[in-house]
């Protein structure tokens, strides 16, 4: 899940990166309101957190804007603005969620999953293809109950496929909604971590789960 957060106190943005990377979570960041329309309108994103009060455009503008170009990505707004005026501004403008500063990380994070349950159109925290679950919460991964350990990388890359069983996903897609702008690797990165999951949850199973398709790219589908 790539994410976007935008907030003009860097010390704040570098935390709350930091906690949302610690998660699994791939995350792009800026420090004003238009290199946040930049990043949105030119990276598909699955969710951004905002700061109303930032320079050059305020996030009630961003958010305007982003509608009116068709830009659905879920916003929450991160602010100090604690009137009930503000809010209901904040939210006809088009965001999904408010919060008010200070706030707290773990009920941030369980408000980013309701967005991702939202987005998906899924109503639990835990994911299920086959045998195999992942729980958004705890992290835990299990395959017929064996205990499946993963890398933070792994993690988000199973949860993204998993989001999408049995949706065809091309490495392009991939790449965008698991790795950031920060990334440095090699240009089969994808190919490479499929593999190491291929190597924990397929590999002593009858049943493979996760599958090529031929000049298309993968999918994770139940037999």
């Amino acid at each position: 899940m790539r994410i976007l957060v935008a907030e003009d106190e860097k010390d704040l943005n570098d935390l709350i990166k930091k906690k949302l990377k610690s998660e699994g979570y791939s995350v792009d960041a800026c420090y004003d309101g238009q290199a946040a329309l930049d990043y949105l309108t030119g990276t598909d994103y699955d969710g951004a957190v905002l700061d109303i009060t930032m320079p050059k455009k305020d996030g009630i503008q961003v958010v305007k804007e982003l509608r009116e170009m068709g830009n659905h990505t879920p916003v929450i707004f991160l602010t100090a603005r604690d009137a009930i005026e503000d809010r209901v501004k904040g939210l006809d403008s088009g965001a999904s969620d408010y919060m008010i500063k200070p706030f707290s990380f773990k009920e941030l994070l369980a408000r980013l999953r309701v967005l991702t349950r939202k987005s998906f159109k899924i109503e639990s925290n835990e994911l299920t293809v086959s045998d195999l679950k992942l729980d958004t919460v705890s992290q835990d991964v299990t395959r017929g109950g064996r205990r499946i350990d993963l890398s933070a990388r792994e993690y988000a890359l199973l949860r993204y496929m998993m989001l999408n069983k049995n949706v065809v996903l091309s490495r392009e897609q991939i790449e965008n909604h698991v790795w950031n702008y920060d990334y440095e690797g090699g240009t089969n990165v994808v190919d490479v971590y499929i593999r190491y999951l291929r190597k924990k949850i397929d590999d002593d199973e009858k049943v493979k789960l996760i599958q090529t398709v031929r000049g298309r790219g993968y999918v994770i589908r139940e037999e």
